[in-house]
């Protein structure tokens, strides 16, 4: 089948290329013409493992195509795909700018009757004002229907949920839509859920704000384990074998971020404002979430004191592992608080450093290793838990660091790991090791 995608982003970007893969004819737009030459050579612009692979494989069996031509994207289409941004406005609702323009264009620009498929994150009622913009705008004879098909990748496994997800969600009040819409995904052999185009895009606000209710309230008993000596890892565990509840996304840690669910809580709550409901649970866990990126901070100062002049290795600064998006990361407010008290800071992360610049204070040291970032600190935080943290050998912490003091913001390591390690630890929800050490600590500090 002959498809378009606009918008190169993660979603767009993921989408087309895994399309293309299933053996569909794929089109990607967009308005970048930079973007546009760098794909046309094979190289993405985001960082997702196995998307340059696909992306080259793709192009070269000519089931892959990039343009930034709108006319000429949208020619033979049979289906278009809208992935365009829907950014965060100053309210916490999403900005829609981008994807009215694209439905302007669609109208404009097309030459046969096709399927506008919505895969953007966008409010209810979101593509029965697409479909209007775009018979308003029509210049041709031609007729248009429309469906939500929202996206549940993850980025770091976008390719991999791609193809191996839970469900595909097609909502569309038309029957024939939604069996060409299930004929494009049947290749990937998953189960597809149909609906109502109000339900279809109400569940990936509801999906998105669940998991992040799950990821305060084990925050919050986090806190809690710690005042009682508790081990929130045992508590989680234990939760987890009930089938009702699961272990996933019971990890404690230092909050969410990213592009999807602090920007879709934020969404929904003034989705449900609208129709004057108050999401009061939901207002809450974004509470949470805002207080927990800061909790590392009370331990850190707890345990040191005064943090002028004192030199802080951050080990890790994307939002998660495996990406080098920087969008909402807890990085950002810790960072910037500790600068606010006089730390010094050093950063590492494998490959989110370029874009960290653009959003952190200059004051901060960027380091090439993790030896680099460690040598001669007196403190060390781990933000995001990448695998080459999960495998350090315990006694760079002792050789490198002046005062070998760490504290883990995900949980990186077994609490018996650091007994007979003369490192001070401090994680999340569990019991400190090795804490006040040394009588004259202050003093080397």
């Amino acid at each position: 089948m002959k498809i378009a995608v606009v918008g190169t982003g993660y979603v767009g970007l993921v989408t087309g290329v895994c399309l293309s893969e299933i053996n569909h004819q794929v089109t990607c737009i967009d308005v970048n013409k930079e973007k546009v030459k760098q794909l046309k050579r094979g190289e993405s612009p985001i960082h997702e493992p196995g998307l340059s692979e696909l992306i080259k494989k793709n192009i070269k069996r000519e089931t892959l195509k990039f343009t930034s031509n709108h006319k000429e994207g949208f020619k033979d289409a049979e289906v278009i795909f809208i992935a365009v941004g829907t950014p965060q406005l100053d309210d916490g609702s999403a900005n829609l700018d981008y994807v009215k323009e694209v439905a302007k264009s669609i109208g404009q620009n097309i030459l046969k009757n096709t399927i506008v498929v919505t895969k953007s994150t966008v409010p209810v009622g979101t593509n029965y004002m697409i479909e209007r913009i775009i018979n308003e705008n029509i210049v041709n004879e031609v007729k248009v229907k429309v469906a939500s098909n929202p996206e549940f990748l993850r980025e770091g496994s976008a390719i991999e949920d791609t193809f191996h997800g839970d469900r595909i969600v097609i909502g569309t009040d038309d029957e024939e839509t939604a069996l060409v819409l299930e004929t494009v995904y049947k290749p990937l052999g998953l189960p597809i859920f149909k609906t109502d185009i109000y339900s279809s895009e109400m569940i990936k606000y509801a999906s998105n704000a669940f998991l992040a209710t799950k990821i305060s309230f084990i925050n919050e008993i986090s806190n809690i384990c710690e005042k009682l000596g508790a081990n929130i890892e045992d508590v989680a565990n234990g939760m987890g074998y009930d089938q009702r509840i699961g272990r996933s996304f019971l990890n404690a840690g230092i909050g969410y971020g990213g592009s999807c669910f602090p920007k879709d809580t934020h969404a929904l709550v003034q989705i449900a404002g609208g129709v004057e409901h108050n999401f009061k649970l939901l207002k809450s866990v974004i509470e949470v979430n805002n207080i927990q990126q800061k909790s590392i901070i009370k331990k850190i100062k707890s345990r040191i004191g005064n943090l002028k002049g004192i030199k802080v290795a951050i080990l890790g600064l994307a939002f998660k592992p495996n990406t080098d998006d920087m969008r909402e990361s807890a990085s950002i407010p810790i960072i910037k608080d500790l600068i606010s008290q006089g730390a010094v800071i050093k950063a590492y992360d494998p490959i989110a450093i370029n874009n960290a610049r653009a959003i952190l204070p200059e004051t901060v040291e960027y380091k090439q290793t993790l030896k680099e970032t460690l040598e001669g600190s007196e403190i060390a935080i781990i933000i995001t838990e990448w695998e080459e943290f999960k495998r350090l050998n315990l006694n760079m912490f002792k050789d490198l660091m002046k005062m070998p003091i760490l504290f883990d913001g995900r949980n990186c390591f077994d609490l018996d790991q650091f007994k007979d390690s003369n490192i001070e630890y401090f994680s999340m929800g569990r019991p400190p090791v090795n804490a006040y050490m040394s009588s004259n600590v202050k003093e080397l500090l």
